[in-house]
């Protein structure tokens, strides 16, 4: 099946670089596939938007801007805070520490610097700013199921009774 542009439940195999490196930042291979929903925004746009067209069995190096990545380096999200605020942490320069944001979702943020009174810290994403080199292989692509399309989760239980249509996955 050919990954379509939405409701298609697509499995990959990936292996990230950031552009012009050799320095693998993340990947899945060996491991499970990622499974995500096409059009949900489960993962970075540019990834998924390229995957469109692609079919299973297909492997592919997609170029992936820093716009349609993990977006430009934003300076207001590099903020001063008082140290009391750090109580108990053994402080390192460069080292990534989460914490719970306004809205109750887990926030990362690295220690650019600090002294005895403030602390530095980026609330950027550590990969902001920066090109990235995916090396892909579709593993899987199919239709989504209803459960799947209405709870945006991969491999969700349809409801009691319920059915998700013909050619759709279902088992």
């Amino acid at each position: 099946m050919t990954v379509t542009n939405e409701n298609c439940v697509v499995g990959i195999e990936y292996e990230v670089k950031q552009a012009g490196t050799t320095e693998v930042v993340d990947s899945n291979k060996g491991g499970a596939p990622l499974e995500f929903i096409i059009g949900k925004g489960q993962i970075i746009p540019g990834l998924e938007n390229a995957l469109v067209g692609m079919s299973q069995g297909e492997s592919g190096d997609i170029m992936v801007a820093a716009a349609d990545a993990y977006g430009e380096v934003n300076p207001e999200a590099i903020q001063t805070l008082p140290i009391e605020q750090f109580e108990g942490v053994d402080l390192v320069e460069g080292m990534t520490l989460y914490g719970q944001g306004q809205d109750g979702q887990t926030v990362q943020v690295t220690v650019k610097s600090f002294d005895d009174k403030e602390v530095n810290v980026d609330f950027n994403h550590p990969l902001a700013g920066k090109d990235l080199m995916f090396s892909v292989t579709v593993l899987s692509a199919r239709e989504a199921t209803a459960d799947e399309v209405t709870s945006g989760v991969v491999g969700g239980a349809p409801a009691a009774g319920g059915s998700c249509g013909s050619g759709c996955g279902c088992h």
